[in-house]
């Protein structure tokens, strides 16, 4: 008995005496973002593409992207004076050029009065296993905020859960922000779904997503944007896009680019006559100054997308087209590979594609 009541009284002796309960709250019932395909067209509410999708694409690869939750943003409101996280990966994704925190992690924004977003903090995942409970922000005062916290890039959600002690609110936003109403469509490759980014919120899509304080919605496949045609049926299907970003080609052959892209365009037209759709460039990566064959391949590539632009703008208006020359600067400190972005690139990308979207909207 002696030896139990001292037990006790170690257990009592580190116990905190002020320990609050933490209430989960699951995001299922908050507001998603940058989900461009009907919820009821796929099993797991943070996957990009419909299960139909599944026997249809011809690669694999590109299904199992769709299962990523890259540009997918939540959004609530607490007076919370700390914000904690419960969400389970899908894959466990670890690659050797791109962070943990850009692949599986998240990242929480919140906004100001003047109806800007500014960054908070990052929850880290667990290396080791899928699933990782951790605080992303404490000991803040106890007012009223707006939050946005974005969802990992490279790898997917299969749960979330956001936590909060005892006694304060989290609830649904009350300020409709990003306007959610046509959207942006972007389509793409590595780069655009994120790579490589150092934590979601820096990814392009999602820097544009708070400039803009619209809707993105990223459709990027890693090494698999090929214009199949079953994805330009997707994009097709979004209810009332206000444009699109076609920004495929370090991803195709001349041959894909001779086939697919016109066909590719086609289908969207023919699902939204008139809209305006953006054509990127493959950038003009640093190594083509050294590395002969990647160089003509780069420039043989952009040269045959310029040319079938040309054949597309003599049926649609509403087509532009965005040279890579001035893409990420000219100091070539941009690239984590000489391929992928750094943070540094996505901003000076994000700082290229602002005013252009701008005026294509009529948002100058």
């Amino acid at each position: 008995m002696k030896q139990i009541i001292i037990l006790l009284a170690s257990i009592l002796a580190v116990l905190p005496l002020n320990a609050t309960v933490k209430i989960w709250h699951s995001a299922d019932t908050l507001p998603l973002l940058g989900k461009g395909t009907d919820p009821a067209s796929t099993e797991m509410r943070y996957q990009r593409l419909p299960d139909s999708l599944k026997s249809k694409v011809k690669r694999d690869a590109l299904y199992y992207l769709g299962t990523h939750s890259a540009g997918m943003a939540i959004r609530f409101a607490t007076d919370a004076p700390a914000i904690d996280a419960r969400w389970t990966n899908i894959h466990k994704v670890l690659m050797n050029h791109m962070t943990p925190t850009g692949t599986r992690g998240l990242d929480l924004y919140t906004l100001l009065p003047d109806s800007t977003w500014t960054f908070v903090n990052t929850a880290r995942p667990d290396l080791y296993n899928k699933t990782t409970s951790t605080t992303i922000i404490g000991n803040m005062d106890p007012v009223m905020r707006e939050y946005m916290l974005y969802l990992p890039l490279y790898d997917g959600i299969d749960s979330l859960y956001i936590g909060i002690d005892e006694g304060y609110t989290l609830r649904q936003p009350s300020i409709a922000l990003p306007e959610t109403d046509r959207p942006i469509v972007m389509y793409g490759t590595s780069i655009l779904q994120g790579g490589c980014a150092n934590r979601p919120g820096m990814a392009h899509t999602n820097i544009l997503r708070r400039r803009l304080n619209r809707e993105t919605i990223n459709f990027g496949f890693s090494g698999n944007g090929q214009l199949d045609l079953e994805i330009a049926e997707v994009l097709a299907a979004i209810p009332d896009p206000a444009m699109y970003v076609l920004d495929f080609v370090p991803n195709v052959s001349i041959e894909q680019i001779d086939t697919l892209m016109i066909p590719f365009v086609e289908i969207i037209e023919k699902a939204h006559p008139g809209i305006p759709i953006l054509f990127v460039e493959d950038p003009v990566f640093p190594h083509t100054r050294f590395d002969h064959r990647i160089a003509k391949e780069v420039s043989d590539k952009n040269r045959f997308t310029r040319e079938k632009y040309d054949q597309l703008t003599a049926r649609y208006p509403n087509l532009y087209f965005l040279p890579s020359t001035d893409m990420v600067g000219h100091d070539h400190e941009a690239y984590v590979d000489a391929i992928h972005f750094t943070d540094l690139g996505f901003v000076r990308y994000a700082d290229l594609l602002e005013p252009i979207l701008r005026q294509i909207l009529g948002m100058e």
